[in-house]
């Protein structure tokens, strides 16, 4: 990615580090207000404006599988004053689009690997869909007439939803959203069939009934769900993890990430923030830089080789 160069600022990067934070902080969301991302982003906001002295102000900027708020923070100066959270789209991107010149590996500082979490193949409470095998069956007895929404095009749910497909043989119709929200409330209002998106989104329709969570894309079974299946249970081999993460601009100072890396460590230990987390189905992590830079560095190459073999591409 082409970055204009900030030659004064990176000779200020001690003086910044040492005062950071010394002015507001946008902490970018590239997806729609109150989905999943949006949720967790907020209860860090909040823990780390308390931390931290200084307000962090939850900046949506939905758009392009999510790249479009990613990209903002990889052309931002490395001040400390503009982060993304985002999901694990972050490692797709670059499988989806191999020409769109976004790298995480080289166009972002790792933050923190914030959390893991399952994402939730979800559909309404009706007897056509009632589970798992009914999806599957009407998908190959009638091709591409199962509709399945996302939060966008090169989001996560996409080419989880996408691979799960693939590796089941079956033709499912991708309808992309502005965020996994607007996908649930198409379902409800029975526009779509079924939506791919993670347990911060759809619990709470499975709890209340209005929706029903026929299956999970983690390896196994979650706790959360212990009756709900793992899709690899009828689609051998299938698996598309999900996570959440925290980057900034490239050539954040060492002592600034140090810092942020130290108060979200701090945060993870919080018991009120871990049971929020995990209401929601999130797994809280909130790994310092490496873990997530070791994550991007196994997840980008094999989502890239699954789309290749898969024959997915953008739409």
């Amino acid at each position: 990615m082409h970055r204009r160069t900030l030659p004064a600022l990176l000779l200020a990067a001690p003086a910044l580090a040492q005062e950071w934070p010394s002015r507001p902080i946008r902490l970018i969301v590239p997806f729609t207000p109150g989905g999943p991302v949006d949720t967790v982003g907020r209860l860090i906001a909040e823990r780390l404006r308390d931390r931290l002295g200084q307000p962090v102000v939850i900046e949506n900027r939905a758009g392009a599988g999510g790249s479009l708020g990613v990209r903002l923070v990889a052309l931002a100066p490395p001040d400390g004053t503009a982060f993304v959270l985002t999901s694990s789209s972050l490692a797709i991107w670059p499988a989806m689009h191999p020409q769109g010149g976004l790298d995480p590996r080289t166009d972002l500082t790792p933050v923190s690997l914030v959390a893991d979490i399952a994402t939730t193949i979800v559909a309404r409470p009706e007897p056509r869909l009632a589970a798992l095998p009914d999806l599957l069956r009407e998908a190959r007895a009638r091709p591409g007439a199962i509709t399945y929404g996302t939060s966008g095009i090169g989001s996560s749910n996409h080419l989880s939803g996408a691979l799960f497909a693939a590796m089941a043989g079956v033709q499912l119709t991708h309808v992309p959203y502005r965020g996994a929200s607007v996908a649930m409330n198409a379902l409800l209002a029975r526009d779509i069939d079924t939506v791919f998106a993670s347990t911060v989104e759809t619990l709470a329709a499975h709890r209340d009934g209005r929706a029903r969570i026929i299956g999970v894309t983690t390896p196994a079974r979650i706790p959360t769900l212990p009756d709900v299946p793992a899709a690899i249970e009828f689609v051998p081999g299938y698996v598309a993890p999900n996570w959440f993460a925290m980057a900034g601009p490239p050539g954040l100072p060492a002592p600034m990430l140090a810092r942020l890396s130290a108060e979200l460590a701090l945060i993870g230990q919080d018991a009120e923030f871990r049971a929020r987390l995990a209401h929601l189905g999130a797994i809280p992590v909130l790994s310092p830089p490496e873990v997530l830079a070791a994550r991007l560095a196994e997840d980008i190459p094999a989502w890239r080789r699954i789309a290749e073999e898969a024959g997915i591409r953008a739409e």
